[in-house]
C-alpha cells in the first residue's frame, strides 16, 4: 500500500463526512456502506471545458460520454461484486476558477469516489488542486505534464498524493518540432508566440520550456514576451518577426488568437515559411474557418485514426472510434476523442482493481498501480519522467488539402515510429 505524505490542514471531505456521521451508532453506519447496499455505485466526476474558448477540447464528450455509459451500463465487476457507475459530468466554461468550483461541487455535493478531468491546464490544474485538498483520488490528461505539474507547484522528489496524470510533455513537443523543421530545410529563425497563461508560460520558460532547446540546436529564437490571451493585436509581434527574419513561428495559443494573428500577418505582408502552432491548429473547425490560409498549418499531433492503439474497454481501434464519431456527429474527427475514451479506460481498470472502492488508499493503489494499454497508448506511472505523470506518445504534421477537405497528415514520426507517417512536409506557399 502507497504511504501519503503531506497532508492538507483544514476540512476535508473526508474529515467532514466522519464528523457528520460521528453521532450515529455503529450499526447505523454499517448499514449505509457500499458494501452493504443492494444496488452498490461508484461514482465518477467528469470536468471539461464545453463552452467558452476551450470549447473545441470538449466536442466530443457527448459522443464519448454516451459510448462510456454504453459499455458500462451493465456494471463494473469489483471484488465478486457489480457496481453500477454513475459519471457526473460538470462544464467549466474554460475558466479555472469554475473548474475549481464544479470540482468542489462533485467533491463536496455528489460525493464522487474518484474525480478525472481534461483539457489543458486551466482544467486540469484547479479540479486536481480541489481534488488534493479534499482528499478524493483524481486522474487528468490533455495537458503537457510541465505545465501540469510545476504549474501547480509541484515537487519532483514527492509528487503529489491524490492526483495523477497522463499525457506528453514539451520535451517531446519540441522534439517534434526541432524534427518538422529540420525536415523543412528553411532558414533556422523562429518567432515564438506564448501567452501569459499556464501553457504560455510553461512553453516560454527559459529553463523547461522551448528557449534553451532551440538555442541549443542551432536555432534563433525571437520572443517578443508574453501577450494577454483575447488580444486584439499583435502588430508588435509581427513587427519584429518580420524584423528578425523569422521563418519559423510557433507557440501554443486559443484559437481566437491565432486566427486574430494569422489575419493580421496577411493584412501586414508577413509571409512564414513554416507556421507550427500547438493548441490552437489541432481542431479541423479552427482549420476550415481559416479557408485556403489553413492550407499548410503545422502542429503536434497527440492521436489520430492511424494511431496503431486500440481501446482496452471495447476492442475498438483508433480508426474505429474516429469512425464512429464522424459517422454519430457529422463533423471530422478530432485529436481529444482518443485521450477522452481512454480517461474512462483508465478509470474503469482502475475501478476493477481496487481493492476497496470505500477507501480512497486502495483506490489510489490501485492508479499507482496502472499498467495499461489504452486507445491512445501506454500508462504506466511507474516509469515518470517525475512521480504522478506517464508519458503518451506524440508526433507532428501538417493540414493539407485533400480529396475530402482538410486532412491532417503525419508527417514526422522520430520520437514514436511505431505511429506510421501519411504524408510529406510542404511549405507555406
Amino acid at each position: 500500500m502507497m504511504t501519503l505524505i503531506g497532508k492538507k490542514k483544514g476540512i476535508t471531505r473526508r474529515g467532514f463526512l466522519a464528523g457528520a456521521s460521528a453521532g450515529l451508532a455503529a450499526p447505523a453506519i454499517l448499514t449505509r456502506t457500499r458494501a452493504y447496499a443492494a444496488d452498490p455505485v461508484v461514482k465518477i466526476g467528469h470536468v471539461s471545458p464545453r463552452t467558452g474558448p476551450l470549447a473545441g477540447f470538449a466536442e466530443a464528450d457527448d459522443y464519448v460520454l454516451e459510448g462510456i455509459r454504453k459499455v458500462l451500463a451493465a456494471g463494473v465487476e469489483n471484488n465478486g461484486k457489480t457496481y453500477q457507475v454513475e459519471i457526473i459530468s460538470k462544464d467549466s466554461q474554460s475558466n479555472p476558477n469554475r473548474a475549481a468550483e464544479v470540482a468542489s461541487e462533485l467533491i463536496l455535493g455528489d460525493e464522487v469516489d474518484i474525480i478525472v478531468a481534461a483539457s489543458t491546464p486551466d482544467t486540469t490544474n484547479p479540479v486536481s488542486d480541489q481534488a488534493e485538498l479534499n482528499e478524493v483520488p483524481c486522474v487528468t490528461t490533455d495537458c503537457p505534464w510541465q505545465p501540469y505539474f510545476f504549474g501547480r507547484n509541484g515537487d519532483p522528489a514527492t509528487g503529489f498524493d491524490y492526483t495523477y496524470h497522463f499525457f506528453w510533455g514539451l520535451e517531446d513537443v519540441i522534439k517534434a518540432f526541432l524534427a518538422l523543421w529540420e525536415e523543412s530545410g528553411v532558414e533556422r529563425k523562429v518567432g515564438g508566440l506564448f501567452p501569459n497563461d499556464a501553457d504560455g508560460n510553461a512553453w516560454g520558460d527559459e529553463i523547461h520550456g522551448f528557449p534553451p532547446a532551440l538555442i541549443g540546436s542551432g536555432f534563433e529564437l525571437t520572443d517578443p514576451g508574453r501577450y494577454q490571451p483575447l488580444t486584439d493585436d499583435f502588430s508588435s509581434q509581427i513587427s519584429a518577426f518580420k524584423e528578425a527574419g523569422c521563418d519559423i513561428i510557433t507557440g501554443n495559443m486559443i484559437p481566437p488568437d491565432f486566427g486574430t494573428f494569422w489575419s493580421q500577418s496577411a493584412q501586414q505582408g508577413f509571409n512564414p515559411k513554416v507556421v507550427t502552432i500547438g493548441k490552437a491548429l489541432l481542431f479541423p473547425s479552427v482549420i476550415e474557418s481559416l479557408g485556403e490560409r489553413g492550407n499548410g498549418l503545422t502542429s503536434e499531433i497527440w492521436w489520430t485514426p492511424d494511431h496503431p492503439f486500440s481501446s482496452s474497454l471495447t476492442g475498438v481501434s483508433a480508426k474505429q472510434l474516429a469512425e464512429g464519431y464522424t459517422a454519430s456527429s457529422g463533423r471530422p474527427w478530432t485529436q481529444p476523442i482518443g485521450f477522452k475514451h481512454a480517461l474512462f479506460e483508465v478509470t474503469t481498470d482502475i475501478i476493477r482493481r481496487s481493492a476497496d472502492l470505500d477507501d480512497p488508499n486502495a483506490i489510489l493503489e490501485a492508479i499507482s498501480k496502472t499498467d495499461l494499454a489504452t486507445v491512445v497508448g501506454h500508462v504506466n506511472w511507474d516509469f515518470g519522467p517525475v512521480k504522478n505523470v506517464s508519458k503518451t506518445p506524440l508526433v507532428a504534421g501538417q493540414w493539407q488539402k485533400g480529396a475530402n477537405g482538410m486532412e491532417l497528415v503525419i508527417t514526422s514520426n522520430h520520437s514514436a515510429p511505431e505511429i506510421p507517417t501519411t504524408g510529406t512536409l510542404q511549405l507555406l506557399s
